[in-house]
């Protein structure tokens, strides 16, 4: 057994720092040098049995190669969300809901009907004076001069449509 170690040593090192930088790779961000390294050796692997064991072995080796990923990358997804790895500093584990008050965009909805005055020129987006507060607007494809008054007459989001009294 230690003959066809000490034969094969080359081989066995390759496999096994080619699966830890690719499994590495698993916990960085992107695709970068231990994902490229760790592909690298494990196609060095498969050449250099090849050439030392022919074909079959190459494909055998191919489904060890194949296996091991699988179960290495399976574990480490288990792990990340309920083992060890949850309550690792590389997992994020907190959530942002509304409840929270994280909020994408505020709610402009109570701005509906809404009259102020056009502030910048709308060409069509600009700036407009709502009771004090400027907001982004824009017209329905219509130039509309600064000093205008407008009303707000659909709210989709962050976007405000307004249109000329």
């Amino acid at each position: 057994m230690l003959e066809f170690i000490a034969a094969n040593l080359p081989i066995i090192i390759c496999f096994v720092i080619g699966i830890g930088l690719l499994i590495l790779e698993a916990f960085m961000p992107g695709f970068g040098a231990p994902g490229i390294t760790g592909a690298v050796l494990e196609v060095i692997t498969l050449v250099m049995t090849w050439f030392e064991h022919g074909p079959v072995a190459t494909l055998a080796m191919l489904l060890i190669v194949l296996l091991v990923l699988a179960i290495a990358i399976s574990t480490s997804l288990r792990s990340i969300t309920s083992g060890r790895l949850s309550k690792s500093s590389l997992v994020h584990s907190e959530t942002e809901s509304n409840e929270d008050g994280y909020r994408s965009t505020q709610d402009l909805a109570v701005f509906m009907d809404k009259e102020g005055v056009a502030s910048t020129v709308l060409r069509p987006a600009g700036i407009a004076d709502f009771e004090g507060v400027r907001l982004n607007v824009s017209s329905e494809g219509d130039y509309i001069p600064a000093g205008t008054r407008v009303r707000i007459v659909k709210v989709e989001g962050a976007k405000i449509l307004v249109k000329p009294l």
